[in-house]
Formats: C-alpha cells, structure tokens, sequence
C-alpha cells in the first residue's frame, strides 16, 4: 500500500477520533442539520460544535450549504455509515469476546 494512501487513511480516522464527531455523522443519518440542530440534540455551544463540524469539513467528512444565515450541514458520501457499522460490529465482537473470557474467570473460581 502507497505511504500516501497510509496517510490519508490516518488522516480520516484522527478526524473520526472523537465522540462528538461520532454524534454529528450519527445525527446526518437522519438528513442534513444545522448547528443550532446539532446543537439542541447534543447539548453543545456553537463555538465548540463548529469546532468539530471544520475537521469533518476539513477532511471532506461533511459538505456545508448556505441558504441564507443557515448553514446546512450533510455527509458528502454514505460510505462512511458503513465504516461507522462496521466499527460498531468490531467493537461488539471485541466486548463480546471480552465477557466470555470474564465469564469463564468467573467459572473457573467458584470451582476453587
């Protein structure tokens, strides 16, 4: 794989890297938003809110569109739903696997 390819993959993954970032792209599941949107559902400032909404801009995660004083946010391609899923179904195979090994802790005690 080209280091170029490396980096850019890097480079979406450290824009995916917070939780809020998580909740913007969750939320544009139901259709575009805007800040005051995102704001009212995740309880965040503007300020802070516009924060995030530049990296996901920034790494081309989300496309903006002005229609008077609104800006309208939405995801520029489905595709990173898909990679959201399929890192849901990681981390659920990964705690999944971690409480059966728990569980048979567990079993392995109350046997002692």
């Amino acid at each position: 794989m080209p280091e170029s390819l490396r980096h850019f993959k890097a480079e979406i993954f450290q824009a995916l890297a917070h939780p809020t970032r998580i909740a913007i792209l969750d939320l544009l599941r139901e259709g575009e938003m805007t800040v005051g949107a995102f704001a009212d559902h995740l309880n965040l400032e503007q300020a802070n809110l516009s924060q995030h909404l530049a990296v996901l801009r920034a790494k081309q995660i989300v496309t903006a569109r002005k229609a008077g004083n609104q800006v309208f946010y939405t995801v520029r391609d489905p595709l990173i739903w898909k990679l959201l899923d399929l890192m849901r179904r990681y981390f659920q195979k990964q705690v999944g696997e971690s409480m059966a090994m728990l569980e048979e802790l567990e079993r392995t005690e109350e046997r002692r």
